[in-house]
């Protein structure tokens, strides 16, 4: 069979440069070694900016996938390439995106929407300034009105939740004011409150320690809320409105027991706030039998304090309740 006439024929007085040889194989074999000799340190083509690296050739990038298995031998080289802070970063910074500012209110901004957005937030804000005129009348010694002023926090607290949901104004920023004006209202008006009414009954430090760790776990369940995963069905620990509502009541109605009990029932709920413990929402305890109900009405009929303090201890326990059911069936 005659030879392709493009094919130069090799003769004894025309033998192959042994340079040729090694060149080939070189070429043939592209070595982590070599690739790496490819960054060029400190040096820039006027051509090509934001960058240091060569990028090799790509005609035998199957061959070595299937010979030593490798996948991305750029990506190991610009792992080890030197980089100097002095050198600008290589992605482009967009300062038209950074400087704009994100809107309050998603969505449309039309004059009823922002009629809506304004109602929601002035129900946060009358929250906010209920937990404080309720620190005010404590500090004069009116812990009662004070602490009722705690439960018209805790109406405002779910009143403005429900009317975002339902005029479609929920925002990010209407969450995290929310969040502001529970610390204010849950996690340091009602402390401030408990420690006014049990001042003369129990020692100051006690009350004091007492009362902050109240404050202190507040802070932490609001914190964790904002970044938890939310679940429809249970609160992940006492959330901070009921603890707040479960202090206001027991001020209000005046509970017949000493103040070191009610130290330790204070310290107790504080701990339940940012427990792992599942508490039931209250769509959930609604949802109820009626025959449930039926119990607490009569017995608040009978004795409202009592049967206050029976709901309550049994809401705390049904947490480690719940908890315990959810092991044994997992």
């Amino acid at each position: 069979m005659p030879r392709a006439p493009w094919r130069r024929r090799r003769t004894t007085d025309s033998p192959r440069p042994a340079g040729r040889r090694w060149a080939g194989r070189l070429r043939r074999s592209s070595t982590f070694a070599r690739q790496v000799l490819l960054v060029r340190v400190g040096r820039r083509d006027d051509a090509v900016t934001g960058t240091d690296l060569v990028v090799p050739d790509h005609r035998y990038a199957d061959r070595q996938r299937r010979r030593y298995g490798r996948f991305d031998r750029a990506a190991e080289v610009e792992a080890i390439m030197p980089v100097s802070p002095a050198l600008a970063p290589t992605s482009p910074v967009d300062d038209d995106a950074t400087a704009m500012s994100i809107p309050l209110l998603p969505g449309a901004r039309t004059a009823a929407r922002r009629m809506k957005f304004a109602l929601v937030n002035a129900c946060t804000l009358s929250s906010l300034m209920l937990g404080m005129l309720a620190i005010f009348l404590a500090m004069q010694g009116e812990v009662r009105v004070a602490a009722l002023c705690l439960i018209a926090c805790v109406v405002f607290d779910g009143l403005d939740g429900a009317l975002a949901r339902k005029l479609g104004v929920a925002s990010p920023f209407g969450a995290q004011m929310d969040s502001l004006a529970d610390m204010c209202s849950f996690g340091l008006a009602a402390p401030v409150v408990v420690y006014a009414s049990l001042a003369g009954s129990v020692p100051p430090a006690a009350a004091a320690v007492a009362c902050a760790l109240v404050a202190a776990c507040a802070a932490i369940r609001l914190a964790r809320f904002n970044v938890s995963p939310k679940d429809g069905r249970f609160f992940c620990g006492v959330p901070t409105t009921m603890a707040a509502a479960v202090l206001a009541l027991t001020v209000a109605i005046g509970l017949p027991v000493s103040g070191l009990v009610l130290v330790g029932g204070v310290a107790l709920l504080a701990f339940a706030m940012v427990s792992s413990f599942p508490y039931a929402k209250l769509a959930r305890l609604v949802k109820l039998p009626p025959w449930l109900w039926l119990a607490p009405v009569v017995g608040a009929l009978v004795d409202i304090r009592l049967t206050f303090a029976l709901v309550v201890v049994g809401y705390l326990v049904s947490g480690p309740l719940l908890w315990l059911h959810q092991r044994r069936t997992a």
